[in-house]
């Protein structure tokens, strides 16, 4: 009697656990009376493995983290606070800037009411002793280029013109007056600066051929000639113009104050990269500066070329960033885009993609890595910085154009940043030092010739 009370027993909790209209949908779909003979037939190893497959297919699948740094560099690398500031600049870039930036990308405007959140930060000349700088490492600096141009390029772009070209020339370069003034008001973005040296027909070859002079007229210089690409040019209160002094033919730098008589800018348009920076083309026709508004310590190009050493290892985490955004930004679209049933990243060729990407990615930052504990060191050279940017700029290239092939026709929607970090590659492949430059500065110092003209 007890074992019908059981059978009983169990098929009233059968009867409870069945759900009746997936039932009959089954039913009209298979004979049910089949499909429960051939279950029961199945011995417990097939049965086992039948019901995992079964319960697996109702588990949502838990997939590792987005995270451009493979090897764990941030992790290793920092201390407890420097990492603590990384984590806070890319929750501040996450959170404030992501949300805007395509839309000032694509009407080549400056998001000026960031501003004071990025003074907030207390980042602008970061590696700089005094001053109200916080004296941090280059590591860290790097790694915070890297941040800022893993969300855009533009924003990297206007810090590091801020932070290391112009903050930068002062600081190496200025007298004690010079940076008293303009070095605190600078790292609080009390006031804006920006760097005059490329000219509209000198590139690379500023190191000799600058057009724009500079004439000593007792406690004053004339400056005439102009300046082209010069990264927030309409709005500083204050630009770096390198001249070339009539007199003995040598690179000088000036500080050159907003309303200068002679100083005028103009808004360049229409670029097809970076264009919320704001570039301009400065004209300077009998400019007048003063003798205490030149860098005292600014005596030939190989001075600007300490400014130069110095930024150019910046661009190279710029580089890495770039790279890096579009990489995260690909392998997460290509985890929700489905194809032929399947998300596209489960398919042979878009992981190969994906893997030859982190593989420059690694590459890059690794290289960096080291640049800056150089940097650190006091043992980064010229042909280091060059390497880096030559290397790191190149790879870029390959990064972005295969994030923009993996996401197919939606790889040139701006909604979906790809297309920005494609864009925006191209001018970091050329400012600073463009390739054949750079390689030129490495091939001097491994083959002891130099081969520029």
């Amino acid at each position: 009697m007890s074992g019908i009370f059981s059978k009983i027993r169990n098929a009233y909790t059968l009867f409870q656990s069945v759900d009746f209209d997936q039932l009959q949908a089954l039913s009209q779909k298979t004979d049910i009376s089949k499909l429960v003979k051939a279950v029961a037939g199945l011995d417990e190893t097939k049965l086992a493995g039948l019901m995992k497959m079964v319960s697996s297919g109702h588990q949502k699948k838990e997939l590792p983290p987005i995270n451009g740094d493979f090897y764990h560099l941030g992790d290793a690398a920092l201390d407890e606070s420097d990492r603590e500031v990384q984590l806070k600049v890319r929750a501040f870039l996450e959170k404030e800037v992501k949300p805007v930036v395509n839309a000032y990308w694509l009407r080549a405007e400056f998001p000026h009411e960031l501003i004071p959140k990025i003074a907030e930060l207390n980042i602008c000349g970061l590696t700089y002793q005094g001053y109200g700088c916080p004296g941090k490492s280059n590591l860290l600096e790097g790694m915070l280029a890297m941040e800022m141009a893993r969300v855009d390029t533009s924003m990297s772009t206007f810090f590091g013109v801020q932070s290391g070209l112009v903050m930068g020339s002062i600081y190496l370069l200025g007298s004690e007056a010079q940076k008293q003034e303009w070095l605190p008001d600078l790292q609080q973005f009390k006031k804006i600066g920006s760097f005059g040296l490329t000219e509209p027909e000198v590139g690379s070859a500023t190191a000799g051929g600058l057009t724009t002079t500079a004439k000593r007229q007792g406690d004053s210089w004339v400056l005439n000639g102009q300046k082209k690409w010069i990264g927030n040019a309409t709005f500083a209160d204050v630009l770096i113009i390198w001249a070339k002094d009539l007199d003995d033919n040598q690179v000088k730098g000036f500080l050159v104050r907003k309303g200068n008589p002679g100083f005028t800018v103009k808004k360049m348009e229409d670029k097809m990269a970076l264009r919320i920076v704001q570039n301009g083309l400065i004209t300077l026709e009998n400019c007048v500066v003063e003798e205490a508004d030149r860098l005292q310590g600014a005596n030939s190009f190989k001075d600007t070329a300490k400014v130069l050493r110095m930024t150019r290892a910046g661009v190279a985490w710029q580089a890495v960033g770039c790279a890096r955004g579009a990489y995260e930004s690909a392998l997460a679209y290509t985890r929700t885009r489905k194809q032929f049933g399947k998300p596209i990243a489960s398919f042979q060729l878009i992981q190969n993609h994906l893997v030859e990407m982190l593989s420059n990615l690694t590459a890059m930052q690794t290289l960096c890595f080291r640049l800056s504990q150089l940097q650190d060191q006091g043992l980064l050279t010229d042909e280091h910085a060059s390497l880096a940017k030559v290397f790191c700029s190149l790879r870029t290239r390959d990064v972005v154009s295969r994030a923009r092939e993996v996401m197919g026709g939606n790889g040139i929607l701006l909604e979906y940043d790809v297309a920005r970090f494609v864009a925006d590659a191209e001018a970091i492949y050329s400012y600073e030092g463009t390739k054949e430059i750079n390689s030129l500065i490495v091939g001097r110092a491994i083959t002891g010739f130099s081969a520029f003209v």
